[in-house]
């Protein structure tokens, strides 16, 4: 499944449901990685989100009818989501679940493991997450795909620091700029004068 990538809407009253997924799958038939594929929600809001996630999973993994997550990341957890026609129970492990990771439970046919990228992620980097995410590939677990993502992205910046310095430098900007020396306060004639002879027998 292809990803889809969009930058954020300007429009505020829309939600989740209404704007198209963002989901990136390994391809059908491949071994079984650490992680299955990625989804960027729009939020973190799983009531919102989860319903919309389920019904493109629902026709190509069976009916999903558990999903679990790790608390760190999502400050509301329901019970229980409604979805077409069914309901799917959520529920939460902290110690045992990768805190980037989305677990599914299909009813007749398995698991499956997503990465969750945060919903603040730039396109950019949303867009390579998923690439990795849909690997067969890879053998990263999701917080080992986050710190690489986070890893890319240091170093993309330190790059482009890099290169905003040599234009400066190819355009006359070398070294530093010129300091502005302090200004100097003169000191009172009665003071000089006081000190000179200060130290006089």
């Amino acid at each position: 499944m292809t990803a889809i990538i969009e930058h954020p809407q300007a429009v505020e009253d829309r939600t989740p449901s209404s704007l198209p997924l963002r989901l990136a799958l390994a391809p059908a038939g491949t071994s079984p990685a650490l992680v299955d594929g990625a989804w960027w929600p729009r939020s973190r809001d799983l009531t919102a989100e989860l319903p919309s996630l389920t019904a493109v999973l629902d026709p190509l993994w069976g009916r999903i009818t558990r999903i679990t997550v790790n608390p760190t990341f999502w400050p509301v957890i329901p019970h229980k989501v409604r979805v077409a026609g069914h309901l799917v129970h959520v529920g939460w492990f902290k110690p045992e679940q990768d805190p980037h990771k989305l677990l599914l439970l299909s009813y007749t046919t398995g698991r499956w493991d997503l990465l969750v990228i945060p919903p603040e992620t730039g396109p950019a980097t949303a867009a390579r997450l998923m690439t990795a995410a849909a690997d067969p590939r890879r053998a990263l677990t999701a917080s080992g795909l986050m710190r690489e993502a986070e890893l890319f992205r240091t170093a993309a910046e330190a790059d482009w620091d890099a290169t905003r310095e040599l234009a400066w430098d190819s355009e006359g900007g070398q070294g530093t700029a010129p300091r502005t020396p302090a200004p100097r306060h003169p000191v009172r004639t009665e003071t000089a004068r006081s000190l000179r002879t200060a130290g006089t027998p």
